[in-house]
């Protein structure tokens, strides 16, 4: 059966924290009037990446779809290099290109900022993350002053259609990214605030604001940041209730580690965890020894204190598989209640949007 595909390259910024800089690291690769698509999907799973840099002695592809080891692409006589990736399951995936050795995003996408170029790939029909006609809420960036970490920093926040009107208070679920993004990433690149929407507009999530910190800070100072820094900050500033039971904490990849931390030390100030595609490194002796050791003393309290703890993977095929069964499982001596669950799709947005869309049904209930 044939099947029709809704695609957009778009390029999405990942610039690391306010007020940031550009790398200088991306290569300006200028474009002639040359006839080509730079993403072109074609048929079964396949789509098409192209560049033109006709002076380049080698291009390769990397990112997401190429499994972390770049892709080597062909030349064509009028300069074009091309690979074509096959298997491609529906969802969102971040590439790059390597021109001689240079990270070059695509010239060609809709918008052109900095560090990914993002590929939307969804089977007509598979609309969960999609800007549908529905009522919107409202995405926005703020500033607040953290005195953990010595400087403004920002954070993105969502709340939910007609928050403005909204006379009683609401419970916050705060979302980190993870350590390829900033605050940005769940908006841009997880499309965290439509796939809220249409929860919302489908009555499937309670009213919440949804806070997204930047995590890209060191782990300890992070965890300070949260608890004394952005959570007071969310309570005096908005119309939401104080208290750990209307308090969810989740984060995927390197997030999950800093919720992890969270778990470990002030676990009181949530009382529902999501950790999404992590895990501890167990190569790390003494790091992991001593999470271990810490794990086993706070056991207890967690049983007592936390209402839900969900670990999630992406398969066997996600980088963090391996350290998220050998965490789990140690979870699982310590007697700590838990739930776990997996699907395909790796560590990717493509698994990261699907956890979201199906763990915020559940949050505050």
């Amino acid at each position: 059966m044939n099947k029709s595909f809704i695609f957009n390259a778009v390029l999405m910024l990942v610039a690391f924290g306010a007020g940031s800089c550009s790398t200088g690291s991306d290569k300006d690769i200028s474009q002639k009037n040359i006839d080509y698509k730079s993403t072109e999907v074609l048929d079964n799973g396949k789509v098409a990446f192209r560049l033109y840099a006709p002076e380049a002695e080698a291009v390769s592809f990397s990112g997401d779809l190429a499994e972390r080891i770049p892709v080597n692409m062909a030349r064509n006589a009028e300069g074009v290099w091309e690979v074509v990736m096959e298997g491609i399951e529906p969802g969102v995936y971040r590439y790059y290109f390597n021109v001689d050795g240079v990270k070059t995003i695509d010239p060609r996408s809709e918008q052109a900022i900095e560090t990914y170029s993002l590929l939307k790939y969804s089977p007509e029909g598979d609309e969960f993350f999609a800007l549908r006609d529905v009522p919107h809420g409202a995405l926005v960036q703020r500033y607040y002053k953290s005195n953990s970490a010595g400087c403004v920093r920002r954070l993105h926040l969502w709340t939910p259609p007609g928050y403005e009107k909204m006379n009683n208070k609401l419970p916050v679920f705060y979302l980190v990214h993870g350590g390829g993004d900033n605050d940005s990433g769940w908006a841009q690149l997880g499309a965290a605030n439509l796939i809220l929407d249409n929860l919302y507009a489908e009555g499937k999530i309670v009213p919440m604001v949804v806070v997204m910190p930047d995590g890209h800070i060191d782990s300890d100072v992070f965890v300070k940041d949260l608890c004394t820094d952005v959570v007071p900050f969310i309570e005096e500033n908005y119309n939401v209730y104080s208290d750990p039971s209307h308090r969810a904490l989740g984060g995927l990849s390197n997030g999950g580690l800093q919720t992890m931390k969270v778990i470990l030390g002030p676990h009181q100030m949530f009382d529902t965890y999501l950790v999404l595609s992590s895990g501890w490194f167990p190569q790390r002796e003494e790091e992991y020894s001593a999470n271990v050791k810490k794990l086993n003393s706070v056991a207890e309290e967690l049983n007592k204190h936390v209402k839900m703890l969900i670990f999630t993977q992406g398969g066997p095929e996600d980088i963090a598989y391996e350290n998220g069964q050998k965490t789990v499982a140690e979870f699982a001596k310590a007697g700590v209640k838990y739930e776990y669950t997996e699907g395909p799709g790796g560590h990717t947005w493509y698994t990261w949007r699907y956890n979201l869309r199906d763990l915020a049904p559940r949050l505050f209930r």
